[in-house]
This record gives C-alpha cells, structure tokens and sequence, in this order.
C-alpha cells in the first residue's frame, strides 16, 4: 500500500506540474500573434484532444458504449453542443451498465 504522505506528495506534484503547464502556455503564447490559423487550431484542439482519447476506447468497447458515442455524435451534430454530446453519451453509458446491456 501506498503510504498517505506519497499519496499526498503525488497529488501536490501533479497539481505543480499542472499549474505549470497552463502558465507555461499562456506565457508563451503571449509572445505568439494570433493568425486566423492559429486561432481555428486552438478552437478545435479540446474536440481533437477529446476524440483522440474516446475513439481507441470506443474501439475495443462493448455495444452500449458504441451506442452511447454514436449517441453523442448525433447530439453534437444536431446542437453543436459538446457539453450536451457529453451528457448523453454518458447518460446512455451508465442507463447500458445498471441495465446490464
């Protein structure tokens, strides 16, 4: 078992390294000028940064989480809402497991 004082030493290692890494970036995009590309990349960076963790998830999933991401597709096509893409999906995720699906 791990003791409670590594336990705590990770978490505030990992909050440091956290921290550091959003100053980090907003420090060294201040010295970046904004193009229009540059702004498109970081607007759809979270959606990519998103789907490159559910898609090789989903891939090796059972049936009610192809059902709950193809859910969430269709949610966010229709509102364009990722955080309602989000809710649905996961909604329909853990609805598939308590009803054993």
């Amino acid at each position: 078992m791990v003791s409670e004082a590594t336990a705590i030493g990770a978490v505030l290692l990992l909050m440091l390294v956290t921290i550091a890494t959003r100053v980090g970036g907003v420090w060294i995009m201040s010295y970046v000028a904004i193009t229009p590309r540059i702004e498109a990349f970081l607007k759809y960076m979270a959606t990519s940064v998103l789907i490159a963790i559910v898609a090789p998830a989903t891939l090796n999933a059972s049936a009610r989480i192809w059902v709950a991401v193809a859910a969430a597709v269709i949610v966010m096509v229709a509102t364009r809402s990722a955080l309602g893409a989000m809710l649905v999906g996961t909604a329909l995720a853990a609805l598939g497991r308590a009803f054993g699906i």
